[in-house]
């Protein structure tokens, strides 16, 4: 008690400590571990070099640009490409597409990699855990091209492996690649088959870092395995999960773009068409390079935004959050 009282400043405020407060101090911290900054280096020098310096040409989404005039010579447009965009009939379409693959993503594939994590902590048996994470790793390593290959192989009218078995047990083959109403089940399938191993990973890291004597202690109390997982395994993975999910809100209207691009036919391209392919064809094909610039600075900003709203509900609600 009497060290607490020590300890406490005068007036009942507590000052902070640490090189940031004094300058002098903080000069003579960062020398007297220099090394540690040296390390931080090339990390910040990667990110400034290739994530603050472009930022420089997101004023071509303001200009009619031209590469003739190059990025100040073209004319200052304004809001004129937003709202090109906003007006056009490619709006609607594009953006309900975006958002649907994006929930049905997030929806799908953000509790499966944490049900696996959870089932894999709980297998007695270290060569079979093994064996079943690195099957479930593998798909990660696949190039995407040789995914969406393989998705088309396997699903191909008359020869895919899949309407094979359907016909086999006396169904219709179906056309999956030529049907709108498969492509998003299509994508969000395979994309939960090849990351959620992968995404497995830093649930089965913060695992790691359960205390065994909580899980003892439960034994000794009668827990069943459910109940151990509900009371112990998963308030201990919860605020990585929240940073996560708010990580993965943040990214929701960044449908990744190689994926839809080549799974994407002449059938389909009515939920397959989404913000980032329209920008490809608008800013690479049709070379409309500041409308393009337009909409994906449009579907960043909504990005961000989702990012602050869902950082701030964790916050309030769980009391993890990014800052």
């Amino acid at each position: 008690m009497k060290a607490a009282q020590a300890a406490a400043p005068s007036g009942g405020k507590k000052h902070r400590t640490g090189p940031g407060l004094n300058p002098k101090r903080f000069w003579s911290y960062m020398k007297g571990h220099y090394w540690l900054y040296l390390f931080l280096l090339p990390a910040v020098l990667y990110l400034i070099i290739f994530h603050y310096v472009p930022l420089y040409g997101v004023q071509i989404a303001f200009r009619d640009y031209s590469p003739k005039f190059g990025i100040t010579g073209s004319p200052w447009v304004g809001l004129e490409h937003f709202k090109v965009f906003i007006n056009s009939y490619f709006f609607g379409e594009t953006f309900r597409n975006t958002l649907l693959l994006s929930l049905f993503t997030l929806v799908f594939s953000f509790p499966v990699p944490i049900i696996l994590a959870l089932l894999l902590n709980q297998m007695p048996g270290k060569r079979y855990r093994r064996v079943v994470q690195t099957v479930t790793y593998a798909p990660y390593f696949i190039s995407m091209v040789v995914i969406c290959g393989m998705i088309r192989i396997f699903l191909a009218p008359s020869s895919g492996l899949v309407n094979n078995l359907i016909t086999m047990f006396g169904g219709q083959s179906i056309n999956f690649m030529g049907e709108p109403g498969w492509f998003r089940t299509i994508y969000v399938v395979s994309g939960v088959w090849q990351n959620t191993g992968w995404n497995a990973i830093i649930y089965l890291a913060a695992l790691s870092g359960v205390s065994p004597e909580l899980h003892e202690a439960a034994v000794v109390d009668g827990a069943s395995k459910l109940q151990r997982i509900w009371h112990i395994d998963i308030p201990s993975i919860l605020p990585t999960a929240m940073i996560l999910l708010i990580l993965n809100a943040g990214s929701l209207m960044s449908v990744g773009f190689e994926k839809a691009f080549l799974l994407q036919t002449g059938s389909n391209i009515s939920t397959s068409e989404i913000i980032s392919t329209y920008v490809y064809k608008a800013g690479i094909e049709s070379q409309r390079y500041s409308y393009a610039a337009a909409v994906g600075l449009f579907n960043s900003v909504i990005n961000l935004v989702l990012l602050l709203v869902m950082n701030a509900v964790s916050k309030k609600t769980t009391k993890s959050s990014l800052w």
